[in-house]
């Protein structure tokens, strides 16, 4: 009997209450109310900041607020490329990533957050020589809280896994950045899940920059005493172009009344004073009711008032059912998780080395010809890692910086087991389709990735895995896994001598391709399983042999014509001159 999918759900409202339950959104809005005794409050370039020290339990909580007149915002974005060339400013730069190299954020905030940025600079440096670092809250409220989410920004670079991070709590903030900004702090889910923002359906300012923004973190979106969350960004982005709709850029609304929104949330959430009905929707679409309960019930989008904006419900609801449908689907990739799969595989490729090496003809050429079902067999092996490291390597490439580096020193060992086993079999069906120059031409940029990676290395990790050893030549992967393209094309020369009138140039480049094999093999760093008979390497040996005639002499053919020094070699005895 097939298995069911995964019945899918809306678990925003939950989470709310969950959060709202709390006294972490009071003591937060207490502090920017000044709420506290024992406040310290620091004065900036229109900026303010206070400092609330709670010792038991042991808490500090920042509150930014905007002095400046939060009226006059633009909607004006600047790329960090641009703050790295005109302001020198390179705080944010650990974000990028060789796939996201640069993100945008909001002028007016970035100005007043760079405004304060020496006196922000000795906070944050106080922070982080705490010892030890004790939980930390940055709010703010309005452009305040624009700041509050920089400034918490600025400290992930510095705080790890291993260090409790901060806590972003903003009310009523506007957007602070653009969609590359958002998915750099979505590569990490430590940091993303750093950022709570409280929003009112009646606030104007959260909605102000919905074009060329994207929401980042988690949104708590509240009516006057409901509320809901969303994680997925592009829900969040759906709903604040929808109030905007709805609602205008009407300035009514009150800053102060976040104060009596957490307070009657926190009340709800305890007593849980309510339940909410979905209709007459039909239950077993569990995620479309709870959407449908998020919207209509708790923001109180209904179908009368959005038709009178020309919106339907209907039309709202199913766009952020897809939005949820696919992130509830998508897993994000995880190595660690496939890992042990794929080091099956890869034994399965050590099977197969072995038993080729056996049958006189070795891994790379078996599985070019094809002749066997276990070289079919193989097929699933060589697709099933090839997707996985062109993820793993996708993965990486999309991580912000120190993030990055970190993940590919912890899977550089991996990366080039994996690169040395399985591009020869990359190189063997393409030359087996008849393709030619595959280095320049066909190779995959991942292959290409984790070779950098090796390169680039600076720990210990890289010279072992360079080192070669004359006891251990038996069992090695030889070190270029681009050999067999090597010979592939020294094959391709030796034919080509035959056709063309100006030879001179092909045979420069097989006596280059002679000192490229001699420098392996003097380091011991090419397999003994190319001097197996019926090996591509031999074949090309025999047909080179052939063009140069047998009185030919060179460091390579000193050495290829003594039986006596290729099978000392294989034993790791053969001592170059």
């Amino acid at each position: 009997m097939a298995q069911l999918p995964p019945k899918l759900f809306s678990s925003g409202i939950e989470h709310a209450s969950f959060v709202t339950s709390y006294q972490i959104l009071k003591k937060a809005w207490n502090v920017i109310s000044s709420n506290y005794q024992d406040i310290v409050t620091n004065d900036g370039v229109g900026l303010c900041w206070k400092v609330y020290k709670e010792q038991n339990p042991d808490l500090t909580i920042i509150a930014f607020e905007a002095t400046k007149d939060s009226s006059n915002l633009q909607s004006d974005l600047i790329s960090s490329s641009d703050l790295n060339k005109k302001k020198n400013f390179h705080q944010f730069d650990f974000l990028c990533s060789k796939k996201n190299p640069s993100f945008s954020l909001n002028s007016t905030a970035f100005s007043l957050f760079y405004d304060n940025i020496q006196k922000l600079d000795e906070l944050k440096s106080k922070i982080l020589g705490a010892d030890p670092v004790t939980p930390l809250i940055v709010t703010g409220r309005g452009l305040g809280g624009s700041i509050a989410s920089l400034f918490t920004i600025s400290l992930l670079d510095n705080i790890g896994s291993t260090k409790k991070r901060p806590l972003c709590i903003t009310f009523g903030s506007p957007l602070v950045g653009d969609k590359k900004l958002q998915q750099a702090i979505s590569r990490s889910s430590n940091w993303n899940s750093c950022f709570i923002h409280v929003v009112s359906r009646n606030d104007p300012l959260p909605r102000l920059f919905v074009t060329n923004y994207m929401p980042l973190g988690t949104f708590l979106f509240c009516s006057d005493s409901d509320s809901t969350c969303f994680e997925n960004p592009d829900s969040n982005l759906e709903i604040l172009i929808t109030l905007s709709k709805v609602h205008g850029q009407n300035q009514g609304f009150d800053s102060a009344e976040y104060g009596n929104i957490v307070e009657k949330l926190r009340r709800k959430a305890i007593f849980k004073d309510s339940f909410l009905l979905a209709g007459d929707r039909n239950d077993s679409d569990s995620l479309a009711v709870g959407i449908s309960l998020q919207l209509q019930q708790t923001l109180r989008l209904t179908p009368q008032l959005l038709q009178e904006h020309d919106i339907n419900i209907n039309v709202l609801e199913t766009k952020i059912k897809k939005l949820e449908d696919f992130i509830q689907k998508k897993t994000s990739f995880d190595p660690s998780k496939k890992l042990n799969e794929m080091k099956r595989h890869m034994a399965q490729l050590e099977w197969y080395k072995m038993k080729t090496k056996n049958l006189d003809i070795g891994y790379y050429d078996s599985y070019k010809n094809k002749n066997a079902q276990f070289d079919h067999d193989v097929v699933v092996f060589h697709k099933i890692l090839t997707n996985y490291w062109e993820k793993m390597v996708e993965e990486a490439e999309l991580k912000p910086q120190r993030e990055g580096a970190a993940f590919r020193n912890r899977w550089l060992f991996g990366g080039t087991t994996y690169r040395r086993m399985v591009e020869p079999l990359a190189i063997a069906q393409y030359y087996r389709d008849g393709g030619k120059d595959y280095v320049n031409k066909h190779r995959s940029k991942h292959f290409k990735t984790l070779e950098e990676w090796l390169e680039e290395d600076s720990t210990k990790t890289k010279n072992e895995l360079n080192s070669t050893s004359k006891k251990k030549v038996e069992v090695i992967l030889t070190i270029d896994s681009c050999f067999w393209a090597h010979v592939e094309e020294a094959i391709l020369a030796c034919k080509e001598l035959k056709e063309v009138k100006d030879k001179e140039e092909v045979l420069n480049k097989l006596v280059e391709f002679e000192d490229y094999v001699y420098g392996l093999l003097k380091d011991y760093a090419v397999s003994p399983e190319i001097f197996l008979r019926q090996s591509s390497y031999m074949s090309w040996w025999k047909d080179y042999k052939a063009i140069k005639g047998s009185s030919y002499t060179s460091k390579l053919a000193n050495f290829m014509n003594d039986a006596g020094k290729i099978k000392l070699y294989g034993l790791g005895a053969y001592d170059f001159p």
